[in-house]
């Protein structure tokens, strides 16, 4: 009689056997136990991005941005809330806040240079960084086969989200850089 491997999802346990009914060695078993762990794990990863698609846009495209901001500021720029709103105001809103509050350091990264061509890069930064994080949550998504109806349409709508936050951002700063380079001119 072969010697089962209990596999469990939920409260079910499946017997798991070799194929000819020999023994398994204890290698074998712990592979058993191994590749069930692997479904269960994906099968938690595949129910929680079901359930909250926009936490992954989040995570991905602030590791986005972690990786565009990585030579300026090192590993790990941008922190995600441990509780947060998954909405896509609220995601966006997070993107927005937290990769823009970096503009200043990245003003001291950068002394001397243009204060509106700064703004623009740093910006350009943030949006390459924020591109390359919703182009990974889309394949994601689409590799767990629930980038579909409201879910592609809620990303959609915090990438508008963000990208207007940005414009607003820019919009915002951009007399205050313009007027520190005619200061700068006078001095």
């Amino acid at each position: 009689m072969a010697t089962p491997v209990s596999a469990t999802a939920g409260n079910t346990a499946a017997p798991v056997q070799s194929r000819d009914d020999k023994p398994l060695s204890p290698a074998a078993k712990a592979k058993a136990d191994l590749n069930v762990s692997i479904v269960q794990a994906s099968l938690t990863v595949s129910l929680n991005s079901s359930n909250e698609p926009l936490s992954v846009v989040l995570k991905t495209a602030l590791t986005g941005i972690n990786e565009a901001l990585k030579d300026d500021f090192g590993d790990n720029a941008i922190q995600n809330a441990a509780s947060q709103d998954n909405t896509p105001e609220g995601t966006a809103s997070r993107i927005v806040s937290l990769s823009t509050a970096f503009y200043e350091a990245y003003q001291q990264q950068h002394p001397g240079d243009d204060g509106t061509e700064t703004l623009n890069n740093f910006i350009n930064t943030l949006k390459k960084g924020v591109d390359q994080g919703f182009k990974e949550a889309r394949d994601v998504l689409q590799g767990l086969k629930v980038l579909n109806g409201d879910i592609a349409s809620n990303i959609d709508k915090t990438y508008d989200l963000v990208q207007q936050g940005f414009s607003d951002f820019l919009a915002a700063r951009q007399p205050k850089a313009q007027q520190a380079e005619q200061t700068q001119a006078a001095t």
